[in-house]
């Protein structure tokens, strides 16, 4: 009996849940379905599943028998798919989380382009700005901007990025302009709300070393383009990125301030959960992002035109 055709088999009744339902999505006979499952657990010389007349669990080593047949099959289906039509052939859904700001701007943008070169491939965008726990939420990936907490995820970087404090002229005119970090504390700030993912406050290099300030604040919110419009009205101080402020700095609209005490600039970031067995579509889909924000040209096109 062809062993691909029972580790198929296995997964298909662990995940449906009955013989019967497995049976049904291949349209043969519930008892085709149970001789295969005799033959694998005969072969391996273990049990797989628990069998009741009403309903089937899986047994320790079938549970784990189960993620590794999984993978397997996933694997199959991408070198099948990497050689099809003549070429990389991707399918599937993809689920992809991005803080609200950035995705907007630069990753909405870059769907339709990469959905026309795989046209079998869909995708989700979930834009937030909080930390979506990618595997109990069910996302295959998330670009994230900036210091990434310790985890067990893995991560692609694919772009630099600088973060300035910015605030108007007329706010500058009315308030001055803050010559140190600790001066902060006498200016109107607007921050992140504590639930948004900038976790670490507002990030300068003083005296050669990091420090991490978390300015007292009259506005917060979780939404980083509504921290840029206040911003932009005057309202206060913000810590913003280059690629959301360069543009309005450029205009005249924003001015930046403390850049003697700008840190280095972190990173914008693929993150997934893991990095072997990754979907054909994933794989595709990290390749592209990358490409595009590797072309510097890209990041001139975006500021030029405000996006």
């Amino acid at each position: 009996m062809d062993r691909l055709k029972q580790i198929e088999t296995f997964v298909a009744v662990a995940t449906k849940g009955s013989l019967t339902a497995a049976a049904l999505a291949e349209g043969v006979a519930p008892a085709i379905i149970g001789r295969r499952m005799d033959a694998l657990e005969a072969r391996l010389g273990v049990k797989l599943l628990l069998r009741t007349t009403r309903r089937i669990s899986l047994t320790h080593e079938g549970s784990a028998f189960l993620e590794d047949c999984q993978r397997l099959i996933a694997d199959f289906n991408n070198a099948e798919a990497s050689v099809s039509a003549g070429g990389v052939k991707a399918s599937g859904h993809l689920r992809v989380t991005a803080p609200a700001g950035f995705g907007r701007r630069h990753v909405a943008p870059l769907v339709p382009g990469f959905l026309n070169q795989h046209p079998d491939v869909s995708l989700s965008l979930n834009l937030s700005d909080r930390v979506v726990d990618l595997v109990n939420e069910g996302f295959d990936c998330a670009v994230r901007v900036g210091d990434l907490p310790d985890s067990s995820l893995v991560s692609v970087r694919l772009a630099d990025n600088r973060r300035l404090c910015v605030a108007t002229p007329a706010y500058l005119q009315r308030a001055g302009t803050p010559r140190h970090p600790s001066e902060l504390t006498r200016h109107a700030c607007l921050t992140l709300s504590s639930d948004a993912s900038q976790t670490r406050g507002w990030v300068f290099v003083v005296d050669g070393k990091p420090s991490y300030l978390r300015p007292g604040a009259r506005l917060d919110c979780s939404d980083g383009q509504v921290l840029h419009e206040w911003c932009l009205q005057g309202l206060g101080l913000a810590w913003r990125s280059t690629w959301e402020v360069a543009h309005d700095i450029a205009a005249g609209r924003l001015v930046s301030v403390l850049d003697d005490f700008a840190a280095p600039p972190n990173g914008i970031y693929a993150v997934f959960a893991q990095r072997k067995h990754l979907p054909l579509r994933l794989r595709l889909w990290i390749d592209f992002i990358k490409q595009a924000y590797a072309d510097a040209g890209y990041w001139q096109r975006s500021q030029a035109s405000g996006a």
